[in-house]
């Protein structure tokens, strides 16, 4: 019992160290403010959105040191899926970049810096995917984050999934930050 309450506290130190390390570490962008709606230009052009399907500018800065690289997802809690819509997954972003310039998600990849990965997300594509969610629902929210990882590199197959990624993303993370914004489309009119 004293061994594992000293197990417990080593860990929870851990975790504190970690945390603190990372007090400073941000994720913005010029072209969302949290809690804000997201302008229509960052709406997919599929399943009946006409947006022009361009992933937003993002920054960040204060990473931790030991950050080896960085990784970008685009999440939507809200989709009717039961399991939430991964908009956006960049993986191997060198740990010498802090910033995704516009249009970074396009599938031609000739935005995103020097090694790094767009993954598989729920539209099955490796780019971004603008938000989209039913006419009529609430406002969605769309998590923003970026990871500072302990690893150079995430070696996962061409073919992997968002929650693939996700789980080496999480298993390598020392620390990250994160936005939340909404979009909503409202009901068509017949």
């Amino acid at each position: 019992m004293t061994r594992m309450l000293t197990v417990a506290a080593a860990a929870a130190l851990v975790l504190a160290a970690g945390t603190a390390q990372a007090a400073g570490f941000k994720l913005e962008s010029p072209d969302i403010k949290p809690g804000a709606m997201i302008d229509r230009k960052f709406e997919a052009n599929v399943f009946g959105c006409g947006g022009e399907n361009k992933s937003p500018e993002l920054k960040w800065s204060g990473a931790p040191k030991g950050t080896k690289s960085f990784a970008v997802t685009v999440y939507d809690p809200d989709a009717p899926t039961g399991s939430g819509w991964w908009h956006w997954s960049v993986i191997n972003i060198p740990a010498d970049v802090t910033e995704l310039k516009p249009d970074a998600g396009n599938a031609s990849n000739a935005n995103l810096p020097p090694g790094a990965r767009q993954v598989r997300i729920d539209y099955g594509v490796a780019a971004w995917g603008g938000v989209c969610p039913p006419e009529g629902d609430k406002p969605h929210r769309y998590v923003f984050t970026v990871y500072a990882l302990k690893a150079d590199k995430l070696d996962i197959p061409a073919d992997a999934t968002a929650a693939l990624a996700g789980f080496m993303i999480h298993a390598n993370t020392i620390a990250k930050a994160s936005f939340t914004a909404k979009y909503g489309r409202p009901k068509a009119k017949k």
